[in-house]
């Protein structure tokens, strides 16, 4: 009773009148049914009644039933007032059939299913992740990329002229339980990052959708777009959420052992072995929109190159230099626009996998991959990320092990999803193509 209990107090003080109760499909996209907090205590006994068949992914129309059911321990007040000045406040649901049974198709779901697993082995994962975003300028309601500032990387006013925006977004975020641990500009004209600290691996899923949600609403309050679009703007820096992880066993870090080369356990190898082995297929789930793979080119500090080193940034994988309780891996793929519950999941499931079978990662690569050779990559056994959504669609069909974590339902529609996506783009005549050649053919 005792989250129960605060929520019911923080309601009455604040006067909070309705209450969102928010989901996220399988693209990652947040969804909310609105009631008013006299149906909070319904909500809670018995769920709220919707139509699955109306959300992307979830359900066909002839078995479209599904309830949710909140998870107290997400409640938090919304850090703005309504147009009539109520406050509202929000729940995470996870999804249900009708008879009380999980949805297999729920993201949330999916990644509780791989920590229970991660939790008979002994293991409990905590993610930190790393979340970049651009602001521009709103143009009449268009999508222009003009940025609304012209900072460089850890700038300060008056260049950077969106620090008080920053600001404003992270005391949005600590209103609602954030714990912030730093923010700055980021390399693009317009880019920035702010960094929470890392816990729980469901925990900061709920919070990755909370952020972005709070971002683009404070953005757009401030009359600006915040875009977390992986590549919003050709020869810029792409926009990334690299994923710190760690697994613990009785309260120690797994992956610390000072006896060893690197104080890295041999179960942080193994992990790291898994991570290698299933990155492609990860990529179909972390990287999952045609723009991604405008980011995953060599040049812009985006890893192409299935290698893992120590605090090396050309790799995909690092283990960069804190130890002891700190220790951790730096997976350095994934972009914002991924469903935080799905890469979670696809990571902890490789991961999984590789101390299973006791992978082997090779040799950490201590130089700049960029600068190598095919020959030289191929000598050393670097293998490259897909260079497009359909060649990591076709890694992931292919990946029985993420297969079996995603579960049936959700990889289906991953793969009808990004089939779909690919299909339109490939039948799509772009400007680029008009530009070059019209006039010459």
């Amino acid at each position: 009773m005792h989250f129960q209990e605060q929520m019911q107090s923080a309601i009455k003080e604040r006067n909070v009148e309705f209450i969102r109760l928010q989901f996220s499909d399988i693209q990652g996209v947040v969804k909310n049914v609105t009631v008013p907090v006299t149906q909070l205590g319904k909500a809670l006994k018995n769920g709220i009644s919707f139509d699955g068949s109306s959300i992307e992914g979830f359900a066909r129309i002839q078995e479209s039933d599904m309830v949710l059911r909140p998870d107290i321990s997400t409640f938090n007040i919304l850090p703005w007032r309504t147009q009539d000045g109520s406050n509202e406040a929000r729940l995470i649901c996870d999804v249900h059939h009708p008879n009380g049974k999980p949805f297999e198709g729920d993201p949330r779901f999916v990644l509780k299913h791989m920590l229970d697993q991660a939790k008979e082995m002994g293991y409990t994962m905590n993610v930190g992740p790393e979340l970049e975003f651009y602001l521009f300028e709103k143009q009449n309601g268009g999508s222009a990329t003009r940025p609304q500032d012209f900072g460089g990387y850890f700038d300060l006013g008056p260049t950077d002229l969106a620090e008080n925006i920053r600001k404003k977004i992270m005391k949005a975020l600590i209103e609602m339980d954030f714990t912030i641990e730093a923010s700055h500009h980021e390399v693009g004209r317009g880019q920035h990052e702010i960094d929470f600290v890392y816990d729980d691996a469901l925990k900061n899923a709920d919070k990755v959708v909370t952020f972005k949600y709070i971002t683009k609403t404070i953005a757009m309050m401030e009359g600006l777009r915040a875009t977390f679009m992986p590549k919003p703007i050709y020869g810029a820096a792409g926009t990334g959420m690299h994923c710190n992880i760690s697994l613990f066993r009785n309260g120690e870090n797994a992956f610390f052992d000072p006896e060893m080369p690197m104080n890295i356990s041999d179960l942080a190898r193994c992990f790291i072995g898994g991570l290698k082995e299933h990155a492609c297929a990860i990529t179909a789930i972390a990287n999952p929109l045609i723009n991604s793979y405008k980011r995953l080119v060599s040049g812009f500090e985006a890893p192409v190159y299935v290698s893992w080193s120590g605090p090396n940034r050309s790799s995909l994988i690092r283990v960069p230099a804190g130890r002891g309780l700190s220790t951790r891996l730096e997976f350095r793929s994934p972009d914002p626009t991924c469903n935080p519950y799905l890469t979670f999941a696809a990571i902890l499931a490789a991961g999984l996998d590789g101390i299973r079978r006791g992978a082997d990662p090779g040799e950490p690569v201590d130089i700049n991959v960029y600068e190598l050779s095919a020959a030289e990559r191929k000598a050393l056994g670097i293998g490259t990320l897909p260079a497009n959504l359909k060649e990591a669609l076709d890694s992931l069909e292919s990946d029985n092990v993420l297969r079996n974590a995603l579960g049936e339902h959700v990889f289906n529609n991953i793969m009808r999803l990004g089939n779909m996506e690919w299909e339109a783009y490939n039948t799509w005549v772009h400007d680029w193509e008009i530009e070059r050649y019209i006039n010459n053919f």
